[in-house]
């Protein structure tokens, strides 16, 4: 498959403005788009709940006393990811990128997930061409979900809309156990688009300490007869897939509410990259706000679509200045609530589950 090329947008004049707004924001605060103290406190925050949690677990004397804080320490760790990896996978966290990727590689192994694949398919894939059939690869098509008018229709989308949450809440089982092994493999459309080999030592080693994290260092702490092996193994699926729900129920439904698809023909796209942002997400406002700094600004998506490699603690401004300049440049911006995209995307999976005409 050939590579896409989106139109120019050396000339266009919303880019233009755009740039010169970020770049005065910035000059104005005599500030940078990398973190700050107060992102380092926010992630050492969370970084210590997930470690009260998982010290708390390990002391458990009782599955039933184990079960609660186990599950707390792997969302905690969720959201020390959405708020730290996420930032530091674009180059936004640190200026070195060294201790970029590091920080992924470290906040990836309670997630499961090999930070350096979901780099490459999150950061090259999902970020140049989200939407467009065949090059994204979170919209690839599969039995569970059917995302885009073009994947072939069956029975069972029918009941997307209701069943949608446990798809969300397997999805990072998935990409730890199958999902990385099929990248690792060639198995997947990955080589297609980056034919870099996975490093096979790094990726090893991140699963073999993912398991001595979640379930070797457990088994070896809790009291004989405190947790069965089975147990065990139900609290670690249990809090993967509660993780998992929390992060796509937050952000899935910016790529469905209200968006459009692309099959392109050919190797080019009709508009611009900057256009086509607009075309295929949008921002949303939790309330009461405050709920948006745990989010690590994924709901003002858009917006991080526009500046992927700036930290999120800039989003909010960020998201002011691209509402004033879609506006000026007729670009349709868009920041609904979270019913509002929690209804979109509920019709958006019931339109997609109807069988074609």
């Amino acid at each position: 498959m050939g590579k896409l090329r989106f139109q120019s947008s050396a000339k266009l004049p919303f880019r233009i403005d755009l740039q010169r707004a970020a770049q005065a924001y910035l000059a104005e605060r005599g500030d940078h788009r990398h973190a700050d103290w107060r992102v380092g406190l926010k992630g050492a925050a969370l970084a210590a709940l997930s470690l009260v949690c998982y010290v708390l677990a390990l002391r458990a004397t009782t599955a039933w006393s184990f079960a609660p804080a186990y599950i707390a320490a792997i969302v905690m760790a969720m959201l020390l990811a959405m708020n730290t990896l996420h930032d530091a996978a674009h180059g936004g966290l640190f200026r070195s990128a060294r201790l970029n990727q590091w920080l992924t590689r470290i906040t990836s192994l309670p997630m499961g997930i090999d930070a350096d694949i979901w780099t490459r398919r999150h950061v090259h894939l999902h970020h140049t061409y989200p939407n467009v059939d065949g090059y994204d690869l979170d919209i690839e098509p599969n039995p569970f979900l059917r995302q885009t008018p073009f994947q072939d229709w069956a029975p069972q989308f029918r009941f997307q809309h209701r069943y949608w949450p446990l798809v969300a809440a397997l999805s990072l089982p998935y990409l730890c156990w199958y999902g990385d092994w099929l990248d690792l493999l060639g198995r997947s459309k990955l080589r297609q688009y980056d034919n870099q080999p996975v490093p096979v030592g790094g990726f090893l080693l991140g699963k073999l300490g993912h398991l001595v994290l979640l379930l070797g260092l457990p088994w070896y702490c809790l009291p004989a007869g405190a947790i069965g092996w089975g147990g065990l193994l139900l609290c670690y699926l249990a809090g993967l897939m509660v993780a998992s729900c929390f992060l796509v129920a937050m952000i899935l439904g910016t790529h469905w509410a209200e968006v459009e698809f692309f099959r392109p023909e050919g190797t080019e796209m009709p508009h611009t990259w900057h256009e086509h942002q607009f075309l295929t997400c949008c921002d949303w406002q939790p309330r009461p706000r405050a709920l948006g700094h745990l989010l690590g600004g994924l709901h003002l998506h858009l917006t991080h679509h526009l500046f992927p490699a700036y930290s999120h603690r800039h989003y909010p401004a960020l998201a002011r200045i691209v509402e004033e300049q879609a506006r000026r440049h007729g670009l349709p911006y868009r920041r609904i609530g979270y019913q509002g995209l929690w209804r979109a995307q509920q019709n958006f999976l019931r339109g997609m589950g109807r069988r074609p005409g």
